[in-house]
């Protein structure tokens, strides 16, 4: 179980990267649902053009990312994606990382029935919304706790838990974020992150 002292590290860049190897695990009407975490992307807060928080922009969606690290960002994109991020730092400082790609691990019957599939294919759960969807996760999981002690208390519906899986910078792929052409120069900024070895595992 990953605690909360993990998410209120102060750099953003850094989250993202510890993420890598990490698992990501669900608990959705009693249904059991996991992956590796295998891509992220770093979002600075208000000093970073292509965050929600930019200029400090505060709305009653992005309230969340101003909360204490440890917590849930989940937001609507286009009018059906629900796409997951971790709250990351202090309170009053919005970070967050969003979850890009996992590999399936426990429950891949669950996933590819909410997903329609009927076997894992490459590129099967690369996509943050593809990500929400195979874990079972909606916006309104916005603003849940991902520290809580699995399967006691009303917010351990999601958490991420640590294998002790280890990724050695050199198995880290860094460059710019996608879809963040509006963020002008900070659209250039290297904080995605990949593991491409991890992507070839169907375990």
């Amino acid at each position: 179980m990953v605690g909360r002292d993990f998410f209120l590290q102060s750099n953003v860049t850094t989250i993202a990267r510890d993420l890598l190897g990490k698992h990501l695990v669900s608990r959705m009407d009693g249904e059991f649902t996991s992956g590796i975490i295998c891509e992220t992307e770093a979002y600075a807060g208000v000093t970073d053009r292509a965050s929600h928080a930019f200029g400090g922009r505060r709305t009653a969606r992005t309230e969340v990312m101003y909360a204490t690290g440890g917590i849930a960002y989940v937001y609507l994109c286009y009018g059906v994606h629900s796409l997951f991020n971790v709250v990351t730092n202090a309170e009053g400082i919005p970070h967050a990382v969003l979850i890009r790609g996992i590999i399936p691990l426990e429950g891949k019957e669950i996933m590819l029935r909410r997903a329609g599939k009927e076997k894992v294919t490459k590129g099967f759960a690369t996509g943050p919304g593809k990500v929400s969807k195979l874990l079972g996760i909606h916006y309104s999981h916005s603003g849940l706790i991902l520290s809580d002690h699995p399967g006691k208390g009303k917010n351990s519906v999601i958490w991420i838990e640590d294998h002790g899986r280890v990724i050695t910078p050199d198995m880290i792929l860094q460059g710019p974020r996608i879809g963040v052409d509006y963020a002008g120069e900070d659209a250039l900024l290297p904080y995605r992150f990949t593991v491409p070895g991890l992507t070839l595992q169907t375990r």
